[in-house]
């Protein structure tokens, strides 16, 4: 597989990135045999979102990865107009496949198929064609299967669907033999007036809660939520045997605050720990046009590795423990000044920034473009960048629930991941500043609470 050759001054990483082409939704994760699998939705001839192939990148580390041939191409009937989101699962030592064929027929009418595709050794997969019926009530719009395995060693899947009234679903499946399927029904019986298409539904389980996490389109904005052309967030409860997922008195929620994140999808490893990959990503059209990228022959990429913790009602997501080991050299440690300005050595950055007890109102600004300001007494983080179609400077916001105490930030060229208060809440977003621009500046600290800041340099 070869790499765009002059991948320009945005490249990334330690973060995953399309050899070439277009990038969008996290598929199949999974760790097979010891080895983690990471599939991505990939245009690998445009920028743009057609024919669409499974990207496959592979690692034993969570840090350095592999790429690996595409696994899945569009040549087949029922796929030929893309190889589009889903699943993975190991059994009887084989990786299955699961997605959805999407096809246009000859009216250029939607067709959607769920298929399948194993394989023995995790590279080279053998597609063995559509698994499932088209459900009666619902449009073309039905895709993104995610299967896992039930407590009885049988077999559950999910998928994101449109009722014919143009409203969300998740229709539910269930399996003995992850061959033969049948339909359960839709997966809550609440009736959740949400968007008119539900996209990559995920099932995560922890001791006594589930999640369910899906991306609804269609959602307006309200305040600070939703702001974003679509949504990713989850709702709590527990998932019954008889294929229905019970709510309990969480609302909705958003898993990322920025302005990128969506499509994520789970899975479970070897350790025990629930990881999360998300795509940065989803844009307007227009936005998306505009990235600088685009001119160097790639655009898009996957967050780092976040695991998924359930704890006091919701989801926290904190960067995978393996990310430490990009760190290089000493760190860089500051504390007590109330204004300083840290020169980045490179443009691939861990920052801690810690108080010893809660944070006054400050102003954290990255490469002269991105501000991080938080008001103290409305308890409120706000994030702001320019936006490099219009330049205008636009903002997301969140309101905690708890005093800020730390901010841990993961910072490349073109991309950050910020982490408030162990994970509560995260804003992802790309962001493409003049290069000279190198420094980090804090601004504004209240007097008796300024934050001991300590910056990594990563390499990979």
């Amino acid at each position: 597989m070869t790499r765009t050759k002059n991948r320009g001054e945005y490249e990334l990483g330690y973060h995953i990135t399309p050899p070439k082409g277009l990038l969008n939704d996290p598929n199949g994760l999974i760790q097979f045999k010891g080895v983690y699998h990471v599939f991505y939705q990939w245009n690998q001839n445009d920028t743009t979102h057609n024919t669409k192939s499974w990207g496959h990148v592979a690692s034993t580390d969570l840090i350095h990865w592999t790429e690996q041939p595409a696994a899945l191409e569009p040549v087949d009937w029922f796929d030929k107009d893309g190889c589009y989101s889903g699943s993975a699962v190991s059994f009887e030592n084989k990786l299955y496949l699961f997605y959805t064929g999407n096809v246009r027929n000859e009216a250029n009418e939607r067709e959607s198929y769920q298929c399948l595709a194993v394989s023995e050794d995790g590279v080279h997969f053998e597609k063995k064609g559509p698994i499932l019926k088209q459900p009666a009530g619902y449009t073309a719009h039905v895709r993104d299967p995610k299967v896992w395995q039930g407590k009885n060693n049988d077999w559950w899947m999910v998928l994101g669907a449109q009722k014919v009234d143009l409203t969300g679903d998740a229709l539910v499946y269930h399996s003995k033999n992850l061959i033969d399927w049948t339909c359960t029904g839709s997966l809550l019986d609440d009736e959740l007036d949400f968007g008119f298409m539900w996209e990559c539904p995920d099932l995560v389980h922890f001791n006594q809660k589930s999640a369910f996490i899906f991306s609804p389109q269609g959602i307006m904005a309200r305040g600070d939520e939703f702001n974003n052309i679509y949504q990713s967030g989850y709702l709590t409860g527990v998932f019954t045997e008889a294929g229905k997922f019970l709510t309990d008195e969480q609302p909705f929620k958003e898993l990322d605050r920025g302005f990128e994140f969506y499509a994520p999808q789970t899975f479970q490893d070897d350790k025990g720990r629930q990881l999360l990959f998300g795509w940065m990503g989803v844009m307007e059209p227009a936005i998306e046009a505009a990235v600088p990228t685009i001119q160097d022959g790639w655009i898009h990429s996957l967050t780092i590795p976040r695991e998924l913790i359930y704890a006091d009602g919701q989801l926290n997501q904190r960067p995978a423990a393996e990310l430490k080991q990009l760190r290089h050299g000493s760190p860089l440690v500051v504390e007590g000044k109330a204004e300083a300005s840290l020169q980045l050595p490179t443009l691939q950055n861990e920052i801690l920034v810690d108080w010893e007890k809660t944070a006054g109102s400050f102003k954290l600004q990255i490469r002269k473009d991105v501000d991080i300001e938080y008001d103290q007494h409305r308890n409120r983080v706000q994030v702001s960048r320019s936006n490099w179609l219009t330049g205008d400077r636009e903002t997301r916001a969140v309101t905690l629930t708890k005093p800020l105490t730390q901010l841990h930030l993961f910072l490349e060229s073109s991309s950050l991941e910020l982490f408030v208060n162990q994970g509560e809440e995260v804003f992802s977003l790309r962001y493409f500043p003049e290069q000279e621009a190198r420094t980090v500046d804090v601004d504004a600290c209240e007097t008796g609470k300024e934050p001991q800041i300590t910056l990594y340099t990563l390499e990979n």
